[in-house]
């Protein structure tokens, strides 16, 4: 069975926690109610896209 999918509001909040406000993997994930291997997938992802916060305002859900 595949896993759930996060919502982009979650991977945006991901985001701004921990590449924002410097918060940890773990309080990230406490924060947003998802597993520390989850948010540091998420982070590797960003990275590997060349993301950083802020996110450009034209990247919507879609691009992200």
């Amino acid at each position: 069975m595949p896993a759930k999918r996060l919502s982009m509001r979650k991977i945006r909040e991901v985001l701004r926690l921990n590449l924002g406000l410097k918060r940890s993997i773990r309080e990230v994930a406490r924060s947003v109610s998802i597993g520390p291997s989850t948010v540091g997938d998420y982070l590797a992802r960003a990275k590997a896209a060349g993301l950083s916060w802020p996110l450009d305002d034209d990247l919507d859900d879609t691009r992200l």
